[in-house]
């Protein structure tokens, strides 16, 4: 039940980090909970190095909304700059 929570939280994560990056971005549903999940990935890693504040064990846990949606705009902020290269 926690992956199905993650997912949900992921793509509201997701809906947020698109909307405060409008433009052009491929996919759907399924694609903006997955750009979520991992920028709350993202967001806990750069937090465990910012704040220090690693997990037991060195993993990485997710980080909370906020983080997850500042994970989520640099993630869709890199797949642009590497898209734009490709395609130009």
């Amino acid at each position: 039940m926690s992956w199905l929570w993650m997912f949900i939280v992921g793509l509201l994560v997701g809906i947020v980090a698109k909307f405060l990056m409008p433009g052009k971005d491929p996919g759907g549903f399924f694609l903006t909970g997955i750009l979520g999940v991992a920028g709350m990935f993202l967001g806990g890693w750069l937090s465990s190095l910012i704040f220090g504040t690693a997990a037991p064990g060195g993993q990485v846990e997710p980080a909370g909304f906020i983080g997850g949606v500042i994970g989520a705009v640099i993630l869709l902020a890199l797949y642009r700059m590497f898209t734009r290269k490709r395609t130009s």
